[in-house]
């Protein structure tokens, strides 16, 4: 195993820490880089002979952010993600195995052969480690189980305590329920919480909470995003999912479909047109729609829908942020900022689209910012012009093709009199229109100016697309 980048000067004593018991906690917020210092830890147990295959459990919509984030940092072994196929039959020899922690408590068939890759030397992280909070979950007690015969555990999330002390008992009895000494819950309840008389159930109070304190920190490594000097003005992260069966389908079924529209291209016409209206379908059905234009007599517009993703996506990466964060999300399009509110609730949402009259659009934005949550904007409409420096978070639902638009829309809120840190999340679809985007973006470029030119190096010598060499091209998409 190679690593590709280097370890910040914030996570060098998260490393240094944590590489000394073989089981601990990495609380580290959003955009700290709890999962560099975790590959890190990783890659020295490796060095060592010590660890010879990683079970990466995660929330289910964050398997795709993990192999990503794997692939960014190393290079040299092979991930496996477990999907609906997965069986303990089937399971190729990898170093790395990302599953989804919701999958242990609904198939056991995955539960099966996730249990089939623990031994003594595999190093198991729980990412995200509030899903496991449960006690009694089913999913909290097979991961606590199967993981027990591993030397080497550890849990990372950047909101240990979501419901208060009572969700430390079963993130820290994964890592050894000798940490704190209590073999059941019901023991750590009668010393640390007091329940209502009233209301049955319900948590009161919290004691002792020091001696929990003192009894974890030989094994936990604490930082937030304020504390950290190094880290960047502007936080970058990329969110990761999948296509469904459905999605997929349908995204070949457009693909090719404007297949026959390139081969006629004229790449002496200046336009982009054909490969931007070809990106917008895909693009669009990776947000779960196709506006597909019908080309007959009527010469109609068909709608078509598709489960996705993306809003999923959307919805637990939100949830991650403090309650008290305003937050900005850009998408490109109506249909997508009409998904968005119908998921996050209308009334946490201001918006501002080309939908919205001009003399309305000044009162969303000042309804925003006097009591809404959310700002759920299109860049056309909103990149420019805009102060709205009370967010230091960011959502880009979607994102468009030219890099000049995505810094406009950084730049409402990272501008004279943002006195904060900004994290800027992105979702993306792996296997998709998304990743070239993504490349592009990086690379301060416009997609569609750099497909341009890939095309122009399939003509053959009189000057028409080599349609074989094209196919290559479409097969990337």
């Amino acid at each position: 195993m190679r690593l590709l980048t280097k370890l910040m000067p914030h996570q060098e004593p998260a490393v240094d820490k944590l590489i000394r018991p073989r089981v601990g906690a990495a609380f580290m917020d959003m955009g700290t880089g709890k999962t560099r210092v975790a590959i890190e830890l990783v890659k020295r147990r490796y060095d060592l002979g010590r660890v010879n295959r990683v079970v990466w459990f995660c929330p289910v919509s964050l398997r795709e952010t993990i192999r990503h984030e794997i692939h960014k940092h190393t290079e040299g072994l092979d991930v496996n993600v477990f999907d609906h196929k997965t069986t303990d039959a089937n399971l190729p020899d990898c170093f790395w195995h990302v599953i989804g922690i919701e999958s242990m408590s609904q198939s056991d068939r995955l539960k099966m052969a996730a249990a089939a890759l623990m031994t003594r030397n595999t190093f198991v992280i729980v990412d995200e480690s509030t899903y496991i909070k449960g006690y009694r979950s089913a999913r909290t007690c097979w991961i606590t189980d199967i993981s027990s015969k591993c030397r080497y555990r550890i849990i990372l999330t950047g909101t240990p305590l979501t419901q208060g002390v009572v969700d430390l008992f079963a993130q820290v009895r994964f890592l050894s329920p000798d940490i704190l000494g209590y073999r059941s819950f019901y023991s750590f309840a009668r010393n640390h919480l007091e329940y209502s008389e009233r209301f049955p159930g319900m948590i009161v109070a919290a004691h002792n909470t020091a001696w929990l304190a003192a009894k974890l920190q030989p094994y936990t490594y604490q930082v937030t995003k304020d504390e950290c000097l190094d880290l960047p003005d502007k936080l970058q992260t990329t969110i990761w999912f999948r296509m469904t069966d459905a999605q997929e389908s349908l995204y070949e079924k457009a693909k090719w479909q404007l297949f026959d529209e390139m081969l006629d291209f004229n790449l002496d016409n200046p336009s982009s047109l054909p490969i931007f209206r070809l990106f917008t379908a895909l693009q669009q059905i990776t947000c779960g729609y196709w506006r597909e234009i019908i080309k007959d007599e009527s010469a109609h517009v068909q709608l078509h829908e598709v489960d996705h993703g993306r809003l999923k996506a959307l919805a637990e990466e939100v949830a991650k942020i403090p309650k008290d964060e305003k937050i900005i999300i850009w998408a490109k399009d109506r249909y997508s900022i009409s998904a968005i509110v119908d998921q996050l609730a209308s009334e946490n949402c201001a918006q501002f689209h080309g939908g919205i009259p001009d003399r309305k659009r000044t009162e969303q934005v000042q309804l925003w910012k006097r009591k809404r949550r959310y700002f759920v904007a299109t860049p056309s409409s909103a990149g420019h012009g805009l102060t709205l420096n009370e967010a230091r978070y960011v959502v880009f639902y979607n994102n468009g093709f030219k890099y000049s638009e995505r810094l406009q829309a950084e730049d409402r809120n990272h501008r004279i009199g943002q006195s904060q840190k900004v994290t800027y999340l992105t979702l993306a679809c792996s296997d998709s229109i998304d990743e070239r985007i993504e490349e592009n973006l990086a690379k301060k470029g416009n997609v569609l100016d750099s497909f341009r030119e890939e095309i122009q190096s399939v003509r053959d010598r009189s000057g028409r697309v080599n349609k074989e060499q094209l196919k290559e091209l479409f097969k990337r998409l």
